[in-house]
C-alpha cells in the first residue's frame, strides 16, 4: 500500500517568509459562523496536524490562550500570524458552541491531488464520498480512512464541505493524514480509476451479496453514499460490484460513519492479505 508521505513529500516544509498562497477552490461552508467562520480550524489535534501538514498554504491566523501559547513548538511560537487572546475572544472568532481548547487556526485546505497522482499505483483502498454532506460523518469517515491507511479520499467539489470547522474537529487531524481529491464527476472519476485498474465495489443496504463476498483484495474503491439515498444509481452503475454489511442482530440501522469504518476494516484486511 502506498505511504501517505507521497503527499507530503510534493511540498516543503513551511517557510514563515513564503508567500502565502490561496486555495483557488472555495467550498461551501456548513458551519454556522457565516463566511468569515469557513476557514476556522479549532482543537489541539486539528490544529497542530494542519501546522505539520506542509500540504497546507501558510496560516492566516493563529489563535491561543496564554497557557496554551506556552505549549507551542518554537517554530510556531515564532510565527507571524501568532495571536495571544483569552479563551471567549477565541470563542467569538469560530462557530457558535465550538470547542476549541484554547486554539484556532484560520488556513486554506490542503492542496488537492487528481485522480491520476492517487491512481497510480493500483493498490490499497481509496474511499469515494457521493452526496455526504453532514460535515461530522465526513470527518468521522477521515478518521476511519487514516486508521486503515486509506490512499486517498474522493470528493465531489460541490456537494461536500469545506475541510474545516466541526468536519476537522471531528477528524481529529485526519484531513491533514489521508490525501484527498475533489472532482465534478464521480462516475467518470470511476472510469478513469477502472482505466488504471481499480475495482469500484459500492455499499448498499439493499444488495443482493455481502460485502465480505463481493471485496477480493484487489486495488478497492469503496463507495459511500449517503443515508437516505445511499449510492445514486449512475455512481453504482459504475461499480464493478455491491456489497452489504451483514447485520445478524437484525437492526439495520448503522450511521454511515460506523457503516464507513466496518467496510474499511473488511476492504483494508483483504487489500493486506493480497
Amino acid at each position: 500500500m502506498s505511504s501517505h508521505s507521497e503527499r507530503n513529500d510534493r511540498r516543503k516544509p513551511y517557510d514563515p517568509g513564503r508567500e502565502i498562497r490561496s486555495n483557488p477552490r472555495k467550498h461551501q461552508s456548513f458551519s454556522k459562523g457565516g463566511d468569515d467562520a469557513k476557514d476556522w480550524i479549532w482543537g489541539t489535534h486539528a490544529v497542530e496536524a494542519a501546522l505539520n501538514n506542509p500540504a497546507r498554504p501558510a496560516p492566516k491566523r493563529l489563535l491561543v490562550t496564554a497557557d496554551r501559547a506556552k505549549r507551542l513548538a518554537p517554530n510556531v511560537a515564532k510565527l507571524p500570524c501568532v495571536q495571544i487572546m483569552e479563551g471567549k475572544d477565541i470563542a467569538r472568532q469560530l462557530p457558535q458552541g465550538a470547542v476549541h481548547q484554547g486554539i484556532a487556526l484560520k488556513i486554506d485546505e490542503p492542496e488537492a491531488l487528481s485522480i491520476a497522482e492517487i491512481g497510480a499505483p493500483a493498490q490499497g483502498v481509496i474511499v469515494m464520498i457521493d452526496q455526504i454532506t453532514d460535515p461530522q460523518n465526513i470527518g468521522a469517515i477521515f478518521r476511519s480512512a487514516a486508521a486503515f491507511g486509506v490512499k486517498a479520499v474522493i470528493l465531489q467539489d460541490r456537494h461536500a464541505p469545506a475541510l474545516t470547522g466541526v468536519l476537522a474537529k471531528t477528524a481529529v487531524g485526519a484531513v491533514d493524514k489521508c490525501p484527498y481529491v475533489r472532482v465534478v464527476n464521480l462516475s467518470r472519476a470511476l472510469e478513469e480509476l477502472a482505466d488504471m485498474g481499480w475495482r469500484a465495489v459500492g455499499l448498499a443496504g439493499d444488495a443482493e451479496e455481502t460485502l465480505d463476498a463481493v471485496l477480493d483484495g484487489a486495488a478497492t474503491v469503496l463507495v459511500l453514499g449517503s443515508e437516505g439515498e445511499g449510492v445514486r444509481r449512475l455512481v453504482a452503475e459504475h461499480c464493478d460490484a455491491m456489497g452489504k454489511i451483514a447485520m445478524p442482530g437484525g437492526f439495520e440501522s448503522l450511521n454511515v460513519s460506523a457503516a464507513a469504518a466496518i467496510a474499511l476494516y473488511e476492504a483494508s484486511r483483504l487489500s493486506r492479505a493480497g
